[in-house]
């Protein structure tokens, strides 16, 4: 396998690991607020902020990810 396309699987695989667990944290982050934007039906101010924490929590899942996996790889 070239190293173009192992760096490649590599970023692959942290950015949608990060995605996940990113999202997953930010959505029960949310629910210790006592705000479940997945199970709620309404559009409010509260479930639109739990939608920006499940949403800060996958770009902050991603970043975090790309750290930790690509550390020290060239």
């Amino acid at each position: 396998m070239g190293p173009d396309l192992d760096r490649a699987l590599r970023e692959g695989l942290a950015d949608a690991c990060g995605f996940v667990a990113g999202a997953l944290a930010g959505w029960w982050l949310g629910r210790q607020f006592g705000i479940d934007f997945v199970a709620s039906p309404e559009w409010n101010a509260r479930q639109l902020l739990g939608l920006a924490l499940i949403v800060a929590g996958c770009g902050a899942g991603r970043w975090l990810a790309r750290r930790l996996l690509l550390k020290g790889k060239p």
